[in-house]
């Protein structure tokens, strides 16, 4: 059964920091293209960053390039975002998403607020 779950979120104030975690199991996680996704009350969940398989080649949405970073670690079957300078703007609720055999699968999601 395949299962992603998200951790790491939490209440951190602006300027701050956070590393979110997502623990793959029941598929070949090391060949998976892996995102991470966000949605905020009232609205739509937003991609934020995608990496690709073993290259780990990495894709961000413009207006998180320069402050989060998503990476795997294939031996422990775990995504990565490691977020700085977190604005209130960033608070929301946080996805890890893989599509494999033509179904998309999500988390339960880990909440971030940034906020003073």
């Amino acid at each position: 059964q395949l299962q992603l779950v998200e951790s790491g979120g939490g209440l951190v104030q602006p300027g701050g920091s956070l590393t979110l975690s997502c623990a793959a199991s029941g598929f070949t996680f090391s060949t998976a293209a892996m995102k991470w996704y966000r949605q905020a009350p009232g609205k739509e969940r937003e991609w934020l960053a995608t990496i690709r398989d073993v290259a780990g080649n990495t894709l961000y949405l413009p207006s998180v390039k320069d402050r989060f970073t998503i990476s795997r670690d294939n031996a422990k079957n775990t995504l990565t975002l490691q977020m700085n300078n977190l604005e209130p703007g960033d608070s929301a609720v946080y996805f890890c998403n893989v599509w494999t055999s033509g179904l998309g699968y999500w988390g339960q999601g880990t909440q971030v607020t940034v906020s003073s």
